[in-house]
């Protein structure tokens, strides 16, 4: 008896038996785009520091510092390496007000619902956007759009379900875009009233598809919805100024 008890705790306490660490993040950020990554960034131009307390200190006067970490949202793109681009970015300075709205609708809608999230990218330069297969209008080019993934357990088809909900019930209030991509990773920006990649398990496109027959199993859908006229932009009007960069000082 004693035997068949010391297997069964031998078999319980086995790495094969160990459960898997939720980590969506681990499909978009490579090394040197992690927390270490953005610590040997910051090290290698002595005035990044100071810039990324201007902006710390922009989200905090604005209502939105701690939504989630400062230093993920200077995540570029996830094909950074590829594009031979830098892994992180202060945006310009006149980007700054097209990303409050966002992070004030996330703070507000989005982590009630689903818990909190991991930002994997939000301003690209334009050249990083064009390598990086970006629309040429993307909201990603001034700094109006944040790509997240969930740190709470989660399927993509609950996911989907949970902020489709929010996004009906309040989206088109805020005028707040909201994209899926393929997994868990979905867009959130404050440009206008929009949905993609919302496919219904029955094969209709939209929130409204996926609330009334359920979400697709995988994959992604490009169709857009927009089920009511979108009332005044909250908090305020967003303004997109055209790409430029003052803080690019020389090294």
């Amino acid at each position: 008896m004693m035997r068949w008890l010391l297997l069964l705790v031998m078999f319980a306490s086995s790495p094969a038996m160990a459960q898997p660490v939720f980590n969506p993040a681990a499909s978009y950020i490579t090394p040197g785009q992690d927390e270490p990554g953005y610590r040997a960034w910051m090290a290698r131009a002595s005035w990044r520091p100071v810039y990324v307390k201007a902006f710390n200190d922009y989200l905090v006067s604005n209502g939105v510092g701690g939504v989630a970490p400062t230093w993920q949202l200077l995540r570029t793109a996830t094909d950074w390496g590829k594009c031979g681009a830098e892994p992180f970015e202060v945006p310009p300075v006149n980007a700054w007000p097209n990303i409050v709205a966002a992070l004030r609708y996330v703070g507000a809608f989005v982590e009630p619902a689903i818990g909190p999230v991991e930002v994997v990218s939000v301003y690209r330069n334009p050249r990083l956007n064009a390598c990086a297969g970006g629309a040429p209008e993307s909201t990603h080019r001034t700094m109006g759009a944040v790509d997240m993934v969930p740190l709470r357990p989660t399927t993509r088809e609950a996911l989907m379900s949970s902020l489709c909900r929010v996004h009906v019930g309040s989206g088109s209030w805020n005028s707040i875009g909201l994209g899926f991509y393929r997994g868990l990773r979905f867009h959130i920006d404050a440009k206008k009233f929009r949905a993609w990649g919302t496919a219904g398990a029955a094969g209709g496109w939209g929130c409204t598809a996926v609330l009334a027959e359920g979400a697709a199993t995988n994959g992604s859908a490009p169709g857009t919805v927009a089920t009511a006229p979108a009332p005044p932009p909250f908090p305020a009007k967003i303004v997109y100024p055209p790409p430029s960069d003052p803080l690019s000082p020389k090294q």
